[in-house]
């Protein structure tokens, strides 16, 4: 038994839960290859400047949360804590922006990392999948990514989750707000972290899930009163798409979500069956973030799934998802040339595309056949000396047992035949 083990805060995919979270985030990206979306994978770590400016210096995900180092040659690098920044700088960086098709769609998957405090369905190492549209500002763009995430919740069978809906307005009526939200703000009595975030992001007060500060936050000035026309009619579009469609979703004036990069739309998925860390996913639009960073004008709209939430929400619903055993066929040879022709018949079939594994070890028979059960297969293929003087292979149903002999030859061909 090794002394060493996962770290805390983290978790091992391990058979067979581990087939359940690919076949959620195969689920997730289902929709997005339909729609025009390409893949791309960025590294694990970052320059920590690129989340400090992105995702913002006054959030908890920048001052506490993030996995900050120094290397050997003195560079200040972070172990990535969300997906959209490091997107967004590699598109950037790759000049995809200039290709002369706007916007750029890209989905991603991986994992992200968080200094918090681990508690069920929040761990220091998470898992996302994640979408960007890049380099356009349409309130379609927008509407259809809710979409593609609702059509992807739902062909999981999830029902129980909701859609909250806001507008954090843009660079022209956001800093009114602002203002008046301050103001607001400083005359109440709160404490001295909260009291400094006033200054540098009000609207991140809103967000605080604390219940004795969303108590005096009663009577707070709503950012929808403020917002300008455009962004008025911008949201509107955003809102009649989804109804057109058939998504149903909830208006919610003080969502905020946790990262200071988002204007215009912001929306989240909730899970009603999660308790506490109830959020499955969101996103929102980021038309300055692309500036931010040090890049050109870049209007974009994204959002992040998570999977271990997605997976605990299959639980709370009591979801089973339909995952075909990772073995159709196992080979039982009985004796060292039953090994060596069996294991050319094995090649064979997993060339023909039958997931097929092998009796290795040199197991008696009654171990390889509890094997073979075990593996969920639903097929066995038995062969000892006089099956091979007579040129054939025993296949049984292990759900049957039933036992028949197939010439040697035409084993693969039988075998595809029976599991059609």
């Amino acid at each position: 038994m090794t002394t060493f083990k996962a770290p805390k805060g983290t978790y091992d995919l391990l058979p067979p839960d581990s087939a359940t979270y690919l076949a959620v985030r195969e689920a997730i990206a289902a929709p997005l290859r339909n729609s025009g979306y390409g893949y791309i994978e960025t590294p694990g770590f970052e320059n920590v400047e690129l989340f400090a400016r992105g995702v913002g210096e006054s959030t908890d995900i920048v001052t506490k949360e993030m996995y900050a180092f120094e290397t050997k040659g003195g560079d200040q690098l972070a172990l990535r804590p969300e997906g959209t920044a490091s997107v967004l700088r590699a598109a950037m960086e790759a000049n995809l922006h200039k290709g002369g098709n706007l916007p750029v769609k890209l989905w991603y998957s991986g994992s992200y990392y968080r200094y918090e405090r681990p508690q069920k369905g929040r761990y220091r190492h998470f898992s996302q999948v994640g979408a960007e549209a890049i380099g356009a500002e349409d309130p379609a763009l927008d509407a259809e990514l809710i979409i593609l995430a609702d059509q992807a919740y739902r062909s999981l069978g999830l029902s129980d989750f909701r859609i909250l809906l806001n507008s954090l307005g843009d660079k022209v009526c956001r800093p009114v707000y602002r203002a008046a939200l301050q103001d607001f703000l400083r005359g109440l009595e709160l404490d001295e972290d909260t009291r400094r975030r006033i200054e540098i992001n009000p609207l991140r007060v809103l967000d605080d899930k604390r219940e004795s500060v969303q108590e005096r936050l009663v009577g707070a000035p709503m950012l929808r009163d403020y917002l300008c026309e455009e962004c008025k009619a911008y949201h509107e579009q955003v809102r009649e798409l989804l109804t057109a469609a058939g998504v149903a979703f909830e208006d919610d004036p003080k969502l905020v979500r946790g990262l200071d990069y988002y204007t215009r739309t912001t929306f989240e998925f909730v899970h009603d069956g999660l308790g506490s860390q109830s959020a499955v996913g969101g996103g929102g639009r980021y038309d300055g973030l692309s500036e931010m960073i040090g890049g050109p004008e870049l209007p974009s709209v994204g959002w992040a799934l998570g999977v271990d939430r997605t997976v605990l929400a299959l639980e709370a619903e009591g979801i089973r998802l339909d995952i075909p055993a990772a073995t159709s066929v196992y080979a039982v040879p009985l004796g060292e040339e039953a090994r060596r022709v069996l294991f050319g018949t094995v090649t064979a079939l997993r060339k023909a595309g039958v997931a097929t594994d092998f009796a290795y070890g040199g197991k008696g028979l009654k171990n390889a056949m509890k094997s073979a059960n075990r593996s969920g297969a639903r097929l066995a293929l038995v062969a000892g000396e006089r099956d091979l003087a007579e040129g054939v292979v025993q296949v049984k149903d292990l759900e049957s047992g039933e036992q028949t002999p197939v010439a040697l030859d035409a084993a693969v061909e039988e075998v595809r035949r029976r599991l059609g």
